[in-house]
C-alpha cells in the first residue's frame, strides 16, 4: 500500500495558487525587480513549494511568445495527476458529458442498439416507444445516411456515429434506412429525446427457481433498477439468486451501499474509508433490506472493481452469500470530483477504503508508475492465474477472518470463495478463426435478417429457446456459411468447439430478438462455467457453516501481487 504524501496531494491546487500569485504581482509593478517581486509574493502564500507557481508567472510575464495560460493549464494538469495514484484523473470540459453519462443514468439519443460488425450501421434492436420506435426505425434496418451524410460502407469509427446520432433533446435528426424487402432506401425524421442506460444489463428466471441479473455498472438509478428486477423475479418464481457482478468496473460508492443493505442484516458493517489524516467513515446496514434470507451467489472476475468489490468484499466478509469466479481487479481507492468553473473537473482519490474484516483490496502500485499498473492483469494471465488458483499468492500479513471463521485476505482484489479457471477445452484454431474473423457474428445478423418476423415476435426466454430447439442445423448451416467465406471445414475441430458455437451462434441471434440480452446470457449461460458452477451451488442443501475457499493458499511477501 502506498500512501500520497501532503506535498503530492497539493500539486494540482498549486495552479490555481499561481493564478492567484500572478494577479497579485500586478499590485507590485514599479517596485523592485520582477524577480525580487515574484519571490516576496509567493512567500507571503506560505505554500509548501513555490517553484510550480514561480515557473507559471515566469512563462506567463517573460516567455518570447505569448501563450494562454488556460491552454498551458490543460497539458500541465494532466501530467501532474499522472504523478498520483493510477485513479485519480483530470478530465476535460469537453469529455465530462462521455465520462457522467454512463453514471447519470441517460442520455439524450434516438434511441437505437446498433452494431458495425461490417462497414455497415445495422439496427439490433430499438427501444420500445423510443424516439426512432416512434418514428418507425426497425430491428434490422442498416442506417445509409445521417442527414446529409452517407454512412454506409465509409468504415466511419463508430464513436463518430454515436456522435451523430446523439444530440439535445428536441432537436431533429433524417435518417436514410436501408430495409430488407423495399427497393428504395426508407426516409424518416427522428425527434432526439431522453434515453434511459440501464445498470440492470439482464433480468431473468435462469433455471427453476433461480433468478439471474447482470450489473453492469453503479449509477444513480442501479439501487432502483436492481431492486424492481429482483420484485419481478420474485414475481416469476425466484427463491435464489445469481447476481453477475464480472466486467462490472464501478461507479457510485453509494450505490454500492444500498445494494449490500438488502441483502445484510441490521448492524452489519457494509464498508468504512479513511482518509488521509485516518478520519473514518463507517456504513452500516440499517435492518430495511427485503432480501437478508435470498439465497445468493456473487460472480467476479478480474474485471470486477471499486464499487462490485465493495459489495462483494462486504457480503463475503459477512458470511453472507458465496462468491464465485476469478479475483477481482483490486481497486480500494476512492474519488472525489471536484469540478472547476470551466465544466472541466479533478478525480482526486481523497480516501482507501477498506472491507468490514479491515481488509485494503487495493492492490500495489508505484506513484507515477501507470504502465506497470495497467499491465498487471496481463501479468496474472502469464503467471497463470486465470487458470489455476494455486498461482496466486497471499501475504499472511494480509489475513484475516471473517465472523463465521472463512479465510479472507487483502492486497489485491478479492478472492472468491469458489475459483472457476477461465475455461478453454473448447477453443480450438477453426473457432478462433470463424469468431476472430467476425464470421460467426456476420451469420447470426444474415440469419436474423431472414427469419427477422418469427424473432421480433418472441416474448419470453421460454419462446426463444422453442424457436431455436426447431432449428436442428443451425451449426452446420453455419459451416457451410464458413466455408463460403473462406473457412475451410476441420470437423474434427468442429466436433470439439461445437457445443460453444452452438451457444454462441444462439446467444448472439437472441440479442437480435426484443429480448436483447436476456436473449443473450438466456442462450449463452450453458458454455459458462461460472455461471453453471453457481447453478450447482444453489442447489446444494443449504448450511449454517461458511463456504470455505475451494484455493490453495501460498504465502509470500505484501509486494507480490
Amino acid at each position: 500500500m502506498y500512501r500520497n504524501s501532503r506535498r503530492t496531494i497539493l500539486f494540482p491546487l498549486l495552479l490555481a495558487a499561481g493564478v492567484v500569485a500572478g494577479l497579485l504581482l500586478g499590485q507590485f509593478l514599479g517596485r523592485n525587480s520582477l524577480e525580487s517581486r515574484m519571490r516576496n509574493v509567493l512567500q507571503g502564500l506560505s505554500l509548501p513549494t513555490n517553484k510550480l507557481t514561480y515557473t507559471m508567472a515566469l512563462i506567463e510575464r517573460e516567455w518570447v511568445d505569448s501563450i494562454p495560460m488556460d491552454t498551458l493549464a490543460e497539458r500541465v494538469i494532466p501530467l501532474l495527476v499522472s504523478e498520483l495514484d493510477p485513479h485519480s484523473a483530470y478530465i476535460p470540459a469537453s469529455e465530462m458529458q462521455r465520462v457522467n453519462e454512463p453514471l447519470e443514468g441517460e442520455f439524450d439519443g434516438i434511441g437505437v442498439v446498433f452494431n458495425m460488425a461490417t462497414d455497415t450501421v445495422i439496427v439490433l434492436n430499438v427501444i420500445p416507444s423510443g424516439p426512432s420506435d416512434r418514428a418507425g426505425v426497425r430491428a434490422g434496418d442498416r442506417i445509409l445516411r445521417i442527414n446529409d451524410s452517407l454512412v454506409a460502407g465509409q468504415r466511419i469509427p463508430q464513436e463518430r456515429i454515436v456522435r451523430r446520432l446523439r444530440g439535445p433533446r428536441g432537436s431533429k435528426v433524417r435518417l436514410s434506412l436501408g430495409r430488407q424487402g423495399i427497393g428504395e432506401p426508407v426516409e424518416v425524421e427522428v425527434v432526439r429525446d431522453v434515453i434511459p442506460l440501464r445498470s440492470v444489463e439482464s433480468a431473468f428466471i435462469i433455471r427453476d427457481d433461480i433468478g439471474f441479473v447482470k450489473l453492469s455498472q453503479f449509477a444513480q438509478t442501479t439501487h432502483r433498477e436492481l431492486t424492481d428486477a429482483l420484485d419481478t423475479l420474485r414475481r416469476q418464481g425466484m427463491n435464489k439468486l445469481i447476481l453477475d457482478l464480472r466486467g462490472n468496473s464501478g461507479g457510485y460508492l453509494d450505490q454500492a451501499i444500498r445494494l449490500a443493505n438488502e441483502f445484510l442484516p441490521a448492524g452489519d458493517l457494509i464498508v468504512y474509508t479513511e482518509d488521509r489524516n485516518h478520519e473514518q467513515v463507517r456504513e452500516y446496514a440499517d435492518g430495511t433490506g427485503r432480501w437478508q434470507e435470498l439465497p445468493l451467489a456473487v460472480l467476479i472476475d478480474e474485471q470486477s472493481a471499486s464499487a462490485s468489490e465493495i459489495l462483494a468484499g462486504a457480503l463475503q466478509d459477512n458470511d453472507r452469500g458465496t462468491i464465485v469466479g476469478r479475483r477481482s481487479f483490486g481497486k480500494g481507492l476512492v474519488q472525489r470530483q471536484i469540478g472547476y468553473p470551466d465544466g472541466s473537473a479533478l478525480r482526486l482519490t481523497t480516501a482507501h477504503y477498506f472491507t468490514p474484516t479491515g481488509r485494503s483490496i487495493q492492490k500495489p502500485y508505484t506513484v507515477g508508475d501507470n504502465a506497470s499498473y495497467e499491465d498487471e492483469l496481463w501479468n496474472r494471465y502469464e503467471h497463470n492465474e486465470f487458470f489455476t488458483a494455486d498461482s496466486i499468492r497471499f501475504a499472511d500479513s494480509l489475513r484475516r477472518l471473517t465472523p463465521g471463521g472463512k479465510v479472507v485476505y487483502g492486497g489485491g482484489g478479492i478472492m472468491p470463495d469458489r475459483f472457476i479457471p477461465a475455461d478453454t477445452s473448447d477453443v480450438t484454431r477453426y473457432f478462433i478463426e470463424v469468431s476472430g474473423r467476425n464470421i460467426l457474428y456476420r451469420y447470426t445478423i444474415e440469419y436474423a435478417d431472414r427469419h427477422r418476423e418469427a424473432l421480433n415476435a418472441v416474448r419470453s426466454v421460454a419462446e426463444l429457446r422453442e424457436l431455436l430447439d426447431r432449428d436442428t442445423g443451425l451449426v452446420d448451416d453455419f459451416v457451410r456459411y464458413a466455408a463460403r467465406h473462406g473457412v475451410k471445414p476441420d470437423y474434427r475441430q468442429i466436433a470439439r468447439s461445437r457445443r460453444l458455437m452452438e451457444a454462441q451462434l444462439r446467444a448472439y441471434i437472441g440479442r437480435n430478438t426484443p429480448l436483447e440480452d436476456n436473449g443473450f446470457y438466456a442462450n449463452i449461460y450453458p458454455v459458462d462455467a461460472v455461471i453453471t458452477a453457481s447453478i450447482e451451488l444453489l442447489d446444494e442443501p443449504a448450511t449454517d457453516q461458511p463456504a470455505d475457499h475451494d484455493y490453495c493458499l501460498l504465502y509470500t511477501s505484501d509486494a507480490a501481487d
